[in-house]
């Protein structure tokens, strides 16, 4: 979903709602209230994609070798140095 985000008012989106509903068939359509975005139309296809995306609980011993030898070789980021300071 390469789109950009389609901002519309809570009131213009009731009017319409049909017409949001076939745009987030294409790009998340977010609804905003005073302005704030407070919640967001995706077609299905894009939540089952997101919901899919859910943490995934391994049972250590059925993991792929290659995958627990890469969990304990990583390293963080270097620009996550700067948060050092703060495990103290």
């Amino acid at each position: 979903m390469a789109d950009a985000m389609l901002r519309v008012g809570a009131a213009e989106a009731q009017r319409n709602f049909g017409l949001y509903q076939d745009k987030a068939l294409v790009q998340p359509v977010a609804i905003t209230r005073h302005g704030r975005p407070r919640t967001v139309i995706i077609s299905i296809e894009e939540y089952e994609r997101l919901k899919c995306r859910d943490r995934q609980v391994l049972i250590t011993e059925q993991m792929p070798q290659q995958l627990a030898d890469a969990i304990l070789n990583a390293e963080p980021p270097a620009d996550t140095k700067r948060y050092d300071s703060e495990a103290q």
